[in-house]
């Protein structure tokens, strides 16, 4: 009986690490960001916290605004005629922070009232300020605008940034990263792995973003001149995706281009690619550049794979990078004359 009982156990234990398992192949973004415990997931609690507290705030203002609307002014040594306005006021940010009640308990999905607070408050905070520059409100008036809204800016955008890595990142399926040579001897093109054709001849590897961005449209375009541009360097063009194998072919029409299916971004990380930030994903750089590409008729599509992860592009012979383009930020695309010639 003893060993009938260690056997259930055990089996039990498997399924649910199996079943956690299945949970975070599914939802893979969403596990990365969430605390995850035996086979269930919840939100990371700060968030939560940061929403509460800013429903607190926020009921605290509506009915002080709307019960005493002449009080601020008074302290202010003002006298205005607009009580019934700022009534209103207090009205909507009673909207408000019911939303952000709502909220607290899934941010993730409700990201959308996040993201209509933060404008609100960032939009308040530019109010007052230039009300203050122009001498209209004393700057000592400001302490109801920081409790309200400025000291909330900064956690609700941190919410925001949370949220865009939760459905646009990617959990790699291995906690422990390939090594370089463990990625090229598992990842294969037509059952053969990288390694071994490494050792036959110098690979020119590109590492692409997602099939939906407009960087990896442009790239598409320039495709022929990269692969006859690695030709005439005695190499062969290797291309990189995130999509399930055979899923590229919607987006890739070129048959005759090598590709290596890295849906987890396992293969990326062995190589040193690692996530953008906001600097960049949406730095001045990346905004020139796009609208260039959008002028050039490039376009966006849906999200097709990691919307965080960096390109590259890698010279790989006999199983060793020998020249190396990590891209420091979305909008850089792989030069082949420069990987060739360090």
């Amino acid at each position: 009986m003893t060993e009938q009982k260690a056997a259930v156990n055990v089996s039990k234990q498997i399924f649910q690490e199996n079943q956690l398992r299945i949970l975070q192949v599914l939802l893979p973004s969403e596990a990365m960001k969430q605390n995850c415990t035996d086979n269930s997931c919840r939100p990371s609690s700060w968030r939560k916290v940061v929403l509460l507290g800013a429903a607190v705030t926020g009921f605290i203002y509506a009915i002080w605004a709307m019960f005493w609307p002449e009080l601020w002014f008074d302290w202010c040594n003002m006298r205005t005629g607009y009580n019934e306005m700022w009534m209103t006021v207090g009205m909507l940010n009673g909207v408000l922070a019911i939303g952000l009640l709502l909220s607290a308990n899934n941010p993730v999905r409700y990201w959308p009232t996040v993201l209509i607070a933060t404008i609100a408050k960032i939009g308040a905070t530019i109010g007052f300020s230039w009300a203050a520059y122009r001498g209209v409100f004393p700057l000592q008036a400001g302490w109801v605008i920081l409790l309200n809204d400025i000291i909330w800016i900064p956690p609700f955008l941190m919410i925001l940034w949370s949220t865009l890595e939760t459905y646009a990142g990617r959990q790699p399926h291995r906690t422990t990263p390939y090594t370089l040579k463990e990625a090229l001897e598992n990842y294969e093109i037509e059952e053969e792995s990288l390694l071994a054709l490494s050792q036959q001849k110098t690979l020119t590897i590109v590492f692409l973003r997602h099939f939906g961005c407009t960087f990896t449209r442009q790239l598409l375009r320039e495709l022929d001149s990269l692969k006859k541009e690695a030709t005439q360097n005695g190499t062969q063009l290797v291309l990189v995706h995130m999509l399930q194998s055979g899923k590229e072919r919607e987006y890739l029409v070129n048959d005759e281009v090598k590709r290596v299916a890295d849906p987890y971004c396992e293969l990326y990380r062995a190589f040193g690619l690692g996530k953008g930030g906001v600097f960049e994903l949406f730095g001045p750089r990346v905004i020139l550049h796009g609208v260039l590409a959008l002028i050039k008729g490039c376009g966006v599509g849906v999200l097709a794979g990691d919307g965080l992860q960096l390109p590259g592009a890698f010279l790989v012979k006999n199983g060793e990078i020998i020249s190396a383009q990590r891209a420091r930020d979305i909008a850089e695309l792989p030069q082949l004359e420069k990987l060739f010639s360090t």
